[in-house]
């Protein structure tokens, strides 16, 4: 019996309960997301079903470009990279991962152009599954899409995305998960959107009787389903809208103040720098200067790191054996308590943009 059967079967028998509908719901998502998980990740790994485009991670971040064929993807590409990639008038042009790399503020971030996808992409329709294997790569998602074209596509997108696992402009529930040999049932909220008896169906669905559970937001029955299964990857998304001078200044208007939504033109050129900027705020990459011992502070090559990172991580930057030798740092800038004057700081001590660090060793 296939998956599709499987789930049909599941639905047919839920059509004969006495119980309340939403558990019915809860259930039957809890066996859609697990049937969909056997479908994309099936239990025999010799196949290349999961794999990506072969195509190395460089720079400081990587931006993944998704899109329906002839949205523009090749032209933005050529456009802020310099990297020549394959344009045509017709559709799947490209058939391949074209990367490029955009140099700004000192950081090199990796573009990746990737084939146009089609309806039914995440059941491996095209190249599909390699297009979201490689999207889960990325730190951001572009999503490109024609401004000339009707919202359907982007709804579309959406969903190829959503089936895969991938979470567009969501941040992972606060939910702490542990399997035990015992275990309870804490929430620090009241739940709305669901409740405790369907979250203990969904477990037992999944024949989990016994595990630590603590629930700090009012979360749904699917965002439950996501923390149980754990391969889900929340990704921040930015919306761009091409060939936007082909259309009234009231579309224009009503597409630009949509929320992570960015308009442009790259047959002319309109709005293309904003457009990197809004890249380099929704990557969050922050830069660091290092200054050796009774010197000035290199400021021509920084390194570039996520927010949040660590001392540690500006040790692995320069070099993998620094940390193991490490004795102490000295940072100026914001993250220093006494700034202007300098902080001595351990491993452990968080970084901020344009901070200088010093870093001593045994």
């Amino acid at each position: 019996m296939g998956i599709v059967e499987k789930f049909l079967e599941e639905m047919a028998r839920s059509e004969h309960s006495r119980s309340a509908t939403e558990y019915h719901l809860g259930l039957l998502k809890a066996k859609l997301a697990r049937y969909r998980a056997q479908l994309l990740e099936p239990a025999s790994k010799s196949g290349p079903a999961g794999t990506g485009f072969d195509v190395q991670k460089s720079g400081d971040a990587r931006v993944a470009l998704i899109g329906f064929p002839s949205v523009g993807k090749s032209t933005l590409l050529s456009k802020v990279t310099h990297t020549q990639s394959e344009t045509a008038a017709y559709e799947f042009t490209t058939l391949t991962a074209i990367p490029g790399v955009i140099e700004y503020k000192g950081a090199r971030i990796q573009l990746l152009d990737l084939p146009g996808i089609v309806e039914g992409a995440s059941q491996g329709r095209g190249r599909g599954r390699q297009v979201v294997s490689t999207a889960k790569t990325a730190d951001l998602i572009l999503i490109m899409m024609d401004a000339t074209k009707s919202d359907e596509h982007r709804r579309l997108l959406e969903v190829e995305l959503d089936a895969v696992g991938i979470r567009l402009n969501k941040s992972k529930p606060d939910v702490v998960f542990k399997r035990r040999t015992t275990g309870g049932f804490n929430t620090t909220v009241k739940l709305t959107k669901t409740d405790e008896r369907t979250i203990r169906l969904i477990l037992a669905s999944y024949k989990l009787h016994n595990c630590d559970i603590m629930i700090r937001e009012d979360i749904t029955t699917d965002e439950f389903i996501d923390v149980l299964i754990g391969t889900r990857k929340y990704m921040p998304c930015l919306y761009v809208y091409n060939k936007v001078d082909a259309i009234s200044l009231e579309q224009l208007d009503k597409i630009s103040r949509e929320p992570h939504s960015v308009v442009i033109s790259c047959e002319m050129d309109l709005n293309i720098d904003y457009l990197i900027d809004r890249i380099w705020d929704e990557l969050a990459l922050v830069k660091i200067y290092t200054k050796k011992r009774g010197a000035h502070p290199d400021l021509s090559d920084p390194i570039c790191l996520r927010k949040g990172a660590t001392i540690e991580n500006v040790c692995n930057g320069i070099h993998r054996s620094l940390a193991a030798n490490f004795r102490y740092a000295l940072v100026w800038g914001k993250s220093s308590k006494f700034s202007p004057h300098a902080q001595k700081v351990s491993l452990s001590h968080q970084v901020q943009d344009e901070d200088v660090v010093s870093i001593f060793t045994k």
